[in-house]
């Protein structure tokens, strides 16, 4: 089983709102196979807990805008790692420190990687 066409352009959604808002690493993941409930897992860090929480709502804001359902949101009162539950798409919007510690790319690493695309940056000389 792989990733649905729905779920995938959720990623990118949500890929591209957290690169929007200053979102760094930006990984995601078919977890399909080993997770019968969950399509993709999106992993984004984050460089303060300012950021962290700017990133989420961004993602969220765009995904709901986009006609998706939030069914849960965790850790936002921390904002170390905020978790956002699309049904589809789970998105993990990690402080740096948490996502080393967690290591989800680790605990995930047989899954295939979803390529995102995200809009080129240009610097001004």
């Amino acid at each position: 089983m792989t990733a649905s066409a729905q779920s995938i352009d959720m990623v990118q959604i949500a890929a591209q709102a957290a690169d929007a808002t200053g979102g760094e690493d930006i990984v995601a993941l078919d977890v399909s196979e080993p997770l019968p409930l969950v399509d993709a897992f999106l992993i984004v860090s984050g460089n303060s807990e300012r950021n962290v929480a700017a990133i989420a709502d961004r993602i969220e804001e765009k995904l709901l805008e986009a006609g998706h359902k939030r069914l849960r949101r965790e850790g936002r009162e921390q904002a170390r790692w905020i978790l956002l539950d699309f049904g589809d798409l789970v998105a993990h919007v990690f402080h740096q420190e948490e996502r080393v510690f967690y290591g989800l790319e680790r605990l995930w690493k047989d899954c295939p990687v979803i390529p995102v695309e995200l809009p080129a940056t240009t610097s001004a000389d």
